[in-house]
């Protein structure tokens, strides 16, 4: 039994974010396990859910993805 790689999204605009999200949960092996709005969204998410994989635009509002990389690092 193998185990599906979890992911988090991160994106400012909803319908990339969902698109995104929707595409991913498409794929075996592959489970989404939240979006974000924004950096600092994507950090709280991060560490309450601990996915395997976070995905995050560079440019968002509140905290940017390579601030919020930082923070999760």
């Amino acid at each position: 039994m193998t185990t599906a790689t979890t992911v988090l999204i991160a994106y400012d605009q909803p319908l990339v974010r969902e698109g995104i999200a929707s595409l991913l949960a498409l794929q075996a092996g592959v489970r989404v396990v939240g979006t974000a709005e924004n950096g600092s969204a994507a950090v709280d998410l991060a560490f309450e859910r601990k996915p395997d994989v976070v995905l995050m635009d560079v440019r968002m509002p509140v905290l940017d993805g390579l601030a919020a990389a930082a923070a999760l690092r």
